[in-house]
């Protein structure tokens, strides 16, 4: 058992560094992962609306400076993983332009769907977690929506704890396994 753990993260590893490199042309891989901790089980927090959006530190569309200019069409994203702080479902600033890219695409392919999967790390309870996943999940599906993605093209699931990337009982490892994870259906 311990054995094939090893081995699960040896090739989770090898292939988060591959996606790592910028490879132009070639075939697209969803491998990163989003990390999130809770905490205890008595914190009680409404799940988000799914209209409303929070973004850290307010930045505008403006302030985030990233504008990506395509010749023809707009491109699918490498990057498939938002990550969050602990025992937060707002969306960081970090991720702006990653999330800009996928609702750029998403909007411009009304045909293609995606599946949101919220994740969080083992602090807190079974219940909490799967709530705080699907918070998460809720927040990248507000943002997206904001760029003009519809609804018929979101799916929301929650793992909670249940999916973890990185089985550590480090901060490092927490943050792996809270995440929300885009994932394309076509």
């Amino acid at each position: 058992m311990a054995k094939f753990k090893l081995l699960q993260v040896a090739a989770l590893t090898f292939a988060v560094v591959l996606s790592g490199c910028a490879n132009k042309g070639g075939t697209e891989e969803s491998t990163g992962a989003m990390t999130e901790t809770t905490t205890d089980s008595t914190m009680s927090e409404t799940p988000m609306d799914s209209t409303e959006v929070v973004i850290e530190n307010n930045v505008t569309e403006a302030d985030s400076g990233d504008t990506m200019e395509y010749a023809d069409e707009v491109q699918r994203p490498y990057a498939y993983v938002i990550y969050f702080d602990f025992d937060k479902a707002a969306v960081k600033n970090d991720f702006r332009s990653l999330m800009d890219k996928h609702g750029d695409y998403l909007a411009a392919h009304p045909e293609v769907k995606v599946i949101l999967e919220g994740h969080a790390d083992e602090r807190g309870t079974r219940e909490y977690n799967l709530a705080l996943g699907e918070r998460r999940a809720y927040a990248v599906s507000a943002y997206l929506k904001l760029k003009g993605v519809s609804s018929d093209q979101i799916t929301i699931v929650s793992f909670g704890e249940e999916k973890p990337i990185d089985l550590g009982k480090t901060e490092a490892a927490y943050a792996q396994n809270r995440r929300v994870e885009i994932k394309y259906q076509n």
